[in-house]
């Protein structure tokens, strides 16, 4: 069982950041509690750019689809569906650890 690593780009339409940040936010939470969730952490891009990406880490692609239909993402979805400037960007990646443990890897 080979962990995944995630990047989930989001971008909200103009005008609505705000309300995109704080759904994400009260989402994070309960992802945190799902089985499987390694890490789960929103970063805001900086310059003139509102995106937002999801960092994540889960212990297997089998907690990644479970996350995929589990009530915290499907409520985020409902959320944010309409508030988006375009469809979710998300990646999925094996992570290559190198160098030092504690900073080669995600």
């Amino acid at each position: 069982m080979s962990e995944v690593i995630v990047v989930a780009t989001i971008s909200p339409k103009p005008g609505e950041e705000q309300a995109v940040r704080d759904a994400v936010l009260a989402a994070i939470p309960q992802v945190h509690a799902e089985p499987g969730c390694v890490k789960y952490a929103l970063n805001e891009a900086t310059g003139d750019s509102t995106d937002l990406v999801m960092i994540e880490r889960w212990e297997s692609m089998e907690a990644l689809a479970t996350h995929g239909g589990a009530p915290a993402l499907t409520e985020l979805g409902k959320a944010i569906g309409g508030l988006l400037a375009g469809p979710l960007d998300v990646k999925t990646f094996t992570p290559v650890p190198a160098g030092d443990a504690d900073k080669g890897a995600i």
